[in-house]
């Protein structure tokens, strides 16, 4: 697919963002909607909204400018700021901390955006950013990194993270530093080494980044490489950008290529509404998340390389727009669509030439 057919897409994605953002600045509902997302804590749905709203905001961000886009990203902004935080659903639910992520990587983004210099809604952003911080401080596990649920005995502090949370955020946490958030190297340190030891001999990465020793991904395991096609992007991608010399061009091509070979498997998987039903454990909420990481590893290949992997993406992210922009993977309630159609966006404008 060619970057003019991309940027249209691109551009229907976002002005489907635009369109259904509400007057106070946010999208969809902090309700639960559909019946097969029962079981969660009643604050997890509100999490799983503020989660969906950071990836908006990059999103917008990362569009080109309009009046009509720069005015529903400082809406965005300003309700990111002005929500309350969340909180902890319950002993086990601790998906507070998908909002966290994405809302604390979006405010460090914001932060370096010379629209926002000299603002009060930049003093406003840096409070938030700084507040979204300390919810990731103290829900960060023992032995490092992220994840979102906690097992028997529960504790105040989460005691497992997963790769994939703790990648996703990690060069949030080194801009952060540099921004002057965060004092502490410790987290960034404890972080590298969850994605570390998350690396398996297979090339995969392990689900699960708080086991000293991984499982063996054998079968139809999650740690084969067909169950971890996301998990590689995300994880070469923030070890790269960290400055990890063992990812190197080749590393990340050979990630690409799984990544276009198995890709079936995330086919299969996408919009099944169990989690993780797809063969190799694969979830249909792995999809567009894979895709966007995939577009930002293909950014970190030489310049001249970078064209033909993205041509080769768009296809498997445009197949999934709908007539009205939107793009999502799994059911279809407000956040999975948001932060879906966001992803889509995101993904598809980081293969599009800038002025």
């Amino acid at each position: 697919m060619s970057m003019e057919e991309a940027a249209a897409a691109r551009d229907r994605a976002i002005d489907w963002l635009v369109r259904t953002q509400r007057e106070d600045g946010g999208w969809g509902s902090s309700s639960i909607e559909l019946f097969a997302e029962s079981g969660f804590s009643v604050e997890t749905y509100y999490a799983w909204q503020g989660a969906s709203h950071g990836l908006a905001i990059m999103a917008l961000q990362s569009a080109p400018s309009t009046p009509e886009r720069l005015a529903a990203f400082e809406r965005a902004i300003d309700w990111m700021c002005e929500q309350r935080l969340p909180q902890r659903g319950s002993d086990w639910d601790v998906d507070y901390s998908w909002s966290a992520l994405y809302c604390f990587v979006a405010a460090t983004r914001i932060a370096e955006d010379p629209r926002l210099a000299g603002t009060e809604r930049l003093e406003l952003l840096v409070q938030r950013g700084r507040e979204w911080w300390g919810i990731l401080e103290r829900n960060e596990t023992p032995s490092g990194g992220w994840a979102y649920y906690d097992d028997p005995p529960y504790t105040r502090r989460p005691k497992w993270a997963t790769s994939f949370c703790t990648a996703a955020v990690a060069p949030a946490i080194e801009r952060g530093m540099r921004l002057g958030w965060i004092e502490d190297p410790g987290h960034l340190e404890r972080a590298i080494r969850v994605m570390e030891r998350a690396a398996l001999p297979n090339g995969a990465y392990s689900y699960n980044g708080s086991d000293a020793v991984p499982r063996a991904p054998v079968g139809e395991s999650i740690d084969t490489v067909k169950g971890s096609l996301g998990r590689i992007q995300v994880c070469h991608w923030a070890r790269r950008v960290l400055g990890e010399p063992s990812i190197t061009n080749e590393r990340l091509r050979w990630g690409l290529d799984q990544f276009f070979e198995h890709h079936v498997f995330l086919d299969q998987a996408r919009m099944r509404p169990i989690p993780h039903e797809g063969f190799y454990a694969n979830a249909g909420y792995f999809y567009l998340f894979a895709h966007y990481y995939a577009a930002e590893v293909i950014e970190l290949l030489p310049e001249d390389e970078r064209e033909a992997y993205h041509a080769q993406l768009r296809p498997h992210l445009v197949k999934c727009q709908r007539e009205d922009g939107s793009v999502c993977d799994f059911l279809g309630s407000t956040y999975t669509v948001t932060g879906g159609t966001a992803y889509a966006a995101l993904a598809l404008g980081l293969g599009i030439a800038r002025d």
